[in-house]
């Protein structure tokens, strides 16, 4: 009895720790995507964003 309630503790944290993992790596994902669209932004205006003009 004892083994068959460890290994079915053992199945649900395996399967506990593969959907934490498919949400990481989807978070993941969409931060590249986050990343890759600001650096698309970034080359189709450069200039945009580096200069601040300033009068005192």
């Amino acid at each position: 009895m004892s083994m068959a309630s460890n290994n079915l503790q053992t199945k649900i944290g395996t399967a506990v720790l593969s959907k934490a993992m498919d949400t990481n790596e989807a978070l993941g994902q969409g931060i590249v995507q986050m990343i890759d669209s600001a650096a698309m932004e970034r080359s189709v205006t450069p200039e945009l964003g580096a200069n601040i003009d300033l009068r005192i």
